[in-house]
């Protein structure tokens, strides 16, 4: 087929860049802290005490960095595979 090109699997790895983190560090957080409180309703039914909203919230912060760079790098991502096109 003339024209069309195929996804290489082995594009480069792009690199998130660092606005693009600290404007999805919220979101990321955020969403860390909803799925932390959640799980503690979820452990209820199990026997495990209950995740108050607020030690969610301070579970968050240092376990929204991993997931903020994940979320940052699938976005840049994105953004470079929109540029090739």
């Amino acid at each position: 087929m003339s024209g069309t090109r195929s996804p290489s699997k082995t594009a480069p790895a792009t690199r998130p860049s660092w606005r693009l983190m600290a404007l999805l560090w919220p979101f990321a957080t955020a969403a860390v802290a909803i799925n932390l409180f959640l799980l503690g309703l979820i452990g209820i039914a199990i026997g495990l005490p209950a995740i108050a909203p607020i030690t969610a919230l301070w579970l968050s912060l240092p376990l929204g960095l991993p997931f903020t760079w994940v979320s940052a790098r699938w976005v840049a991502s994105l953004i470079a595979e929109a540029e090739r096109t």
